[in-house]
Protein backbone atom coordinates (compact mmCIF):
# COMPACT_ATOMS: atom_id res chain seq x y z
CA UNK A 1 0.00 0.00 0.00
CA UNK A 2 1.29 3.46 -0.92
CA UNK A 3 1.25 6.25 1.64
CA UNK A 4 0.53 9.85 0.64
CA UNK A 5 1.37 12.84 2.83
CA UNK A 6 0.22 16.44 2.90
CA UNK A 7 0.79 19.50 5.08
CA UNK A 8 -1.57 22.43 5.50
CA UNK A 9 -0.09 25.64 6.92
CA UNK A 10 -2.10 28.62 8.17
CA UNK A 11 -1.08 31.84 6.44
CA UNK A 12 -3.47 34.21 8.19
CA UNK A 13 -7.04 33.81 9.45
CA UNK A 14 -8.72 31.15 7.34
CA UNK A 15 -6.17 31.35 4.52
CA UNK A 16 -3.98 28.27 4.16
CA UNK A 17 -1.28 26.87 1.93
CA UNK A 18 -1.12 23.14 1.34
CA UNK A 19 1.61 20.96 -0.09
CA UNK A 20 1.71 17.23 -0.71
CA UNK A 21 4.17 14.72 -2.16
CA UNK A 22 4.33 16.58 -5.50
CA UNK A 23 5.87 19.51 -3.58
CA UNK A 24 3.51 22.05 -5.22
CA UNK A 25 1.79 24.64 -3.06
CA UNK A 26 -1.96 25.27 -3.34
CA UNK A 27 -3.70 28.18 -1.61
CA UNK A 28 -7.02 27.52 0.09
CA UNK A 29 -9.17 30.29 1.46
CA UNK A 30 -12.64 31.31 2.52
CA UNK A 31 -14.59 34.45 1.87
CA UNK A 32 -13.87 37.43 4.13
CA UNK A 33 -17.12 36.83 6.05
CA UNK A 34 -15.69 33.40 6.94
CA UNK A 35 -12.41 34.80 8.22
CA UNK A 36 -10.51 34.46 4.97
CA UNK A 37 -9.34 36.82 2.29
CA UNK A 38 -10.83 35.31 -0.88
CA UNK A 39 -7.27 34.66 -2.06
CA UNK A 40 -7.70 31.04 -3.11
CA UNK A 41 -10.11 28.25 -3.83
CA UNK A 42 -12.15 26.78 -1.01
CA UNK A 43 -11.47 23.20 0.05
CA UNK A 44 -14.80 22.09 -1.46
CA UNK A 45 -13.94 23.79 -4.75
CA UNK A 46 -10.68 21.84 -4.71
CA UNK A 47 -12.71 18.66 -4.30
CA UNK A 48 -14.66 19.54 -7.47
CA UNK A 49 -11.35 20.27 -9.24
CA UNK A 50 -10.05 16.89 -8.07
CA UNK A 51 -13.08 15.01 -9.38
CA UNK A 52 -12.91 16.84 -12.72
CA UNK A 53 -9.14 16.49 -13.03
CA UNK A 54 -9.13 12.80 -12.16
CA UNK A 55 -11.83 11.75 -14.60
CA UNK A 56 -10.44 14.07 -17.29
CA UNK A 57 -7.00 12.46 -17.02
CA UNK A 58 -8.60 9.06 -17.58
CA UNK A 59 -10.90 10.07 -20.42
CA UNK A 60 -8.31 12.06 -22.37
CA UNK A 61 -5.70 9.30 -21.98
CA UNK A 62 -8.13 6.64 -23.20
CA UNK A 63 -9.20 8.74 -26.20
CA UNK A 64 -5.57 9.46 -27.10
CA UNK A 65 -4.87 5.71 -27.10
CA UNK A 66 -7.85 5.29 -29.43
CA UNK A 67 -6.37 8.05 -31.61
CA UNK A 68 -9.48 10.22 -31.52
CA UNK A 69 -8.72 13.67 -32.86
CA UNK A 70 -10.17 15.73 -30.00
CA UNK A 71 -9.22 19.34 -30.74
CA UNK A 72 -10.30 20.70 -27.35
CA UNK A 73 -11.79 19.19 -24.21
CA UNK A 74 -13.33 20.59 -21.06
CA UNK A 75 -15.51 19.39 -18.23
CA UNK A 76 -18.13 21.43 -16.38
CA UNK A 77 -19.01 20.37 -12.85
CA UNK A 78 -22.03 21.49 -10.84
CA UNK A 79 -22.63 20.49 -7.25
CA UNK A 80 -25.61 20.65 -4.96
CA UNK A 81 -24.76 21.43 -1.35
CA UNK A 82 -27.10 20.85 1.54
CA UNK A 83 -28.11 23.82 3.69
CA UNK A 84 -27.40 22.31 7.11
CA UNK A 85 -24.00 21.56 8.62
CA UNK A 86 -21.89 19.83 7.68
CA UNK A 87 -22.58 21.49 4.30
CA UNK A 88 -21.61 18.53 2.17
CA UNK A 89 -22.15 18.00 -1.52
CA UNK A 90 -25.13 15.75 -2.10
CA UNK A 91 -24.85 15.61 -5.90
CA UNK A 92 -22.19 16.38 -8.48
CA UNK A 93 -22.95 16.47 -12.19
CA UNK A 94 -20.13 16.29 -14.73
CA UNK A 95 -20.69 17.50 -18.28
CA UNK A 96 -17.87 16.36 -20.57
CA UNK A 97 -17.49 18.55 -23.67
CA UNK A 98 -15.48 17.40 -26.68
CA UNK A 99 -14.62 19.56 -29.68
CA UNK A 100 -13.66 17.90 -32.92
CA UNK A 101 -14.96 16.53 -36.18
CA UNK A 102 -15.91 12.91 -36.81
CA UNK A 103 -15.55 11.91 -33.15
CA UNK A 104 -16.80 8.41 -32.42
CA UNK A 105 -19.57 8.56 -29.81
CA UNK A 106 -19.09 4.94 -28.78
CA UNK A 107 -15.41 5.56 -28.00
CA UNK A 108 -16.31 8.65 -25.96
CA UNK A 109 -19.04 6.81 -24.05
CA UNK A 110 -16.68 3.91 -23.31
CA UNK A 111 -13.91 6.24 -22.09
CA UNK A 112 -16.33 8.01 -19.73
CA UNK A 113 -17.73 4.70 -18.52
CA UNK A 114 -14.25 3.30 -17.80
CA UNK A 115 -13.30 6.43 -15.88
CA UNK A 116 -16.49 6.62 -13.83
CA UNK A 117 -16.68 2.91 -12.99
CA UNK A 118 -13.08 1.72 -12.88
CA UNK A 119 -10.23 4.24 -12.97
CA UNK A 120 -11.05 7.54 -11.25
CA UNK A 121 -9.93 7.15 -7.65
CA UNK A 122 -11.35 10.50 -6.54
CA UNK A 123 -14.84 9.63 -7.78
CA UNK A 124 -14.57 6.21 -6.15
CA UNK A 125 -13.74 7.86 -2.81
CA UNK A 126 -16.77 10.17 -2.81
CA UNK A 127 -19.43 8.12 -4.60
CA UNK A 128 -20.67 6.44 -1.41
CA UNK A 129 -21.82 9.83 -0.06
CA UNK A 130 -22.29 11.95 -3.19
CA UNK A 131 -24.57 11.11 -6.11
CA UNK A 132 -22.36 11.40 -9.20
CA UNK A 133 -24.00 11.87 -12.61
CA UNK A 134 -22.64 12.74 -16.01
CA UNK A 135 -23.52 13.75 -19.51
CA UNK A 136 -21.49 14.64 -22.55
CA UNK A 137 -21.75 16.59 -25.73
CA UNK A 138 -19.73 16.76 -28.89
CA UNK A 139 -19.24 20.10 -30.60
CA UNK A 140 -17.72 20.77 -34.03
CA UNK A 141 -14.08 21.83 -34.05
CA UNK A 142 -14.96 25.25 -35.46
CA UNK A 143 -17.06 25.94 -32.34
CA UNK A 144 -14.18 25.41 -29.95
CA UNK A 145 -13.49 28.23 -27.51
CA UNK A 146 -10.24 30.14 -27.67
CA UNK A 147 -7.99 28.83 -24.93
CA UNK A 148 -5.25 30.73 -23.14
CA UNK A 149 -2.68 28.49 -24.82
CA UNK A 150 -4.06 29.25 -28.29
CA UNK A 151 -4.16 32.96 -27.53
CA UNK A 152 -0.50 32.88 -26.42
CA UNK A 153 0.55 31.04 -29.58
CA UNK A 154 -1.40 33.41 -31.84
CA UNK A 155 0.09 36.49 -30.15
CA UNK A 156 3.70 35.42 -30.74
Amino acid sequence: MTEKNATVVQIKGNTYAARADSNHWVVMDTKPRGGGHGAGSSPKELLLFAIGGCTSSDVVSILQKKRLDVKHYEIHLSAKERDEHPRIFTEVHMEYVFYGDNLNEQDIEKAIELSTTKYCGVSAMVESTVKLTHSYRIEPADQMPVTAEQTAVNNN
